[in-house]
């Protein structure tokens, strides 16, 4: 079957342990960039579908990724969301603006 799509590390592994063989190879920066934003969506599309914690938990890691990848750790990540949270809030309220 063809993927062609970005993986846990220990994804290949894993499929290789069950007996199956797998072709892989590693993305330059280029490529990676667009894969995570590639996973990104998947992750997103199945957390709207299953709604589960899990699919939070893998939308957290690429958004990690994504943050690594562009430089930023993650306490720098947290300290962005720390200062927007701050100067604009959360969205624990629920309030939904209907005009403005």
């Amino acid at each position: 079957m063809r993927y062609d799509k970005l993986v846990r590390d220990k994804i290949p592994e894993i499929i290789q342990s069950r007996g199956e063989t797998t072709r892989t190879h590693i993305a330059d920066e280029t490529e990676y960039r667009k894969k995570l934003r590639t996973k990104l969506q998947e992750e997103v599309d199945e957390f709207l579908r299953d709604d589960t914690v899990e699919e939070l938990a893998d939308i957290l890691e690429v958004v990690y990724a994504l943050a690594k990848q562009k430089g930023a750790g993650l306490e720098e990540l947290e300290n962005i969301r720390e200062q927007k949270f701050q100067k604009r809030g959360g969205f624990e309220k629920r309030i939904i603006l209907e005009e403005a």
